[in-house]
């Protein structure tokens, strides 16, 4: 029998379930023991806690204000223990007891939802969480072991430490609002139009620029998340590179314009790759392997 001290278990089950049959002896026929067992319990679990869980005054016990707090906690015990069978069960068969995950912005949130939820239906007992992080912040997360699976950009290339699985191309398009100069130049546009206006840039937390893909002049502002600098592209602060699948209601309402930009180097034409990774010598466990197949499932046609 599950011992917490001198409580058990079993007592906390038995004042649950007489809270939610109504009587002792509803509890008793639920639980298929005899009644007086069920007054045993509880006499039991009363005299180890030296308070009263039953008025005994009425004609049928009734749970006095202390015992009423006491049913509460009784089910968030209960809860914990079964978690904790749970999650024992699971690491036997491999399930990670939590899987940490960490997010790059540029990273698309519709599927990974779609994905996330997929895995809680799949693995109801396995902890989940996870941050968004700045460009770069996903991967280093990684690093210090804070992370156990990242979906992120790798740039200039995969590290050798990391073991990574494509999972989409990322276009991105150089925009800026209808009203910014830039668009009102009506013209294709060369580096020096685009270096004598502000660029909006993502960085990582500590405010570097991560990868420094297609960052054009020193009029850089930078942003950590995508959107406050979605807020600010709008507003017309500066110009900037934007996952289409972000941008695109905008550019249908007319808030915000691709820009012509003629020179091939800085135009972002070209995709980035957005991977899922981890430490090579830490593999995933059974959650996260789910989850990766999943979402590759869901972005790789």
């Amino acid at each position: 029998m599950a011992l917490i001290g001198r409580l058990t278990l079993d007592q906390l089950r038995v004042l649950v379930t007489i809270s939610d049959a109504g009587s002792f002896s509803a509890a008793g026929r639920s639980l298929g023991r005899v009644q007086s067992a069920i007054s045993q319990a509880m006499k039991t679990l009363e005299d180890i806690q030296g308070v009263e869980l039953f008025d005994r005054t009425r004609q049928k016990p009734t749970l006095t204000a202390v015992g009423r707090v006491l049913v509460d906690q009784a089910r968030m015990t209960l809860a914990s223990a079964s978690r904790f069978e749970a999650i024992a069960a699971g690491t036997r068969t491999g399930l990670e007891p939590a899987l940490v995950l960490a997010i790059d912005p540029l990273v698309p949130t519709a599927p990974l939802i779609d994905s996330l939820r997929a895995l809680r239906d799949t693995f109801p007992d396995l902890s989940v969480s996870f941050s968004t992080e700045g460009i770069g912040g996903a991967e280093r997360r990684l690093r210090d072991e804070s992370a156990s699976l990242a979906f992120c950009l790798l740039l200039p290339s995969v590290p050798d430490d990391l073991m990574a699985y494509p999972l989409m191309d990322l276009n991105l398009v150089p925009v800026a609002a209808a009203n910014h100069q830039l668009v009102r130049l009506d013209r294709k546009l060369d580096r020096a139009d685009l270096e004598a206006h502000v660029q909006l840039v993502l960085s990582d937390v500590h405010g570097i620029d991560g990868p420094s893909h297609g960052v054009i002049g020193s009029r850089i502002w930078r942003f950590v998340d995508l959107g406050r600098r979605l807020d600010f592209l709008l507003a017309g602060f500066g110009w900037c590179k934007m996952p289409l699948f972000i941008i695109e209601p905008y550019l249908t309402d007319g808030r915000l314009v691709k820009l012509d930009i003629t020179d091939e180097g800085i135009s972002p034409t070209g995709a980035l790759p957005i991977y899922a990774a981890h430490v090579r010598d830490r593999p995933l466990g059974r959650g996260g392997s789910w989850l990766l197949e999943d979402l590759q499932s869901r972005l790789i046609n």
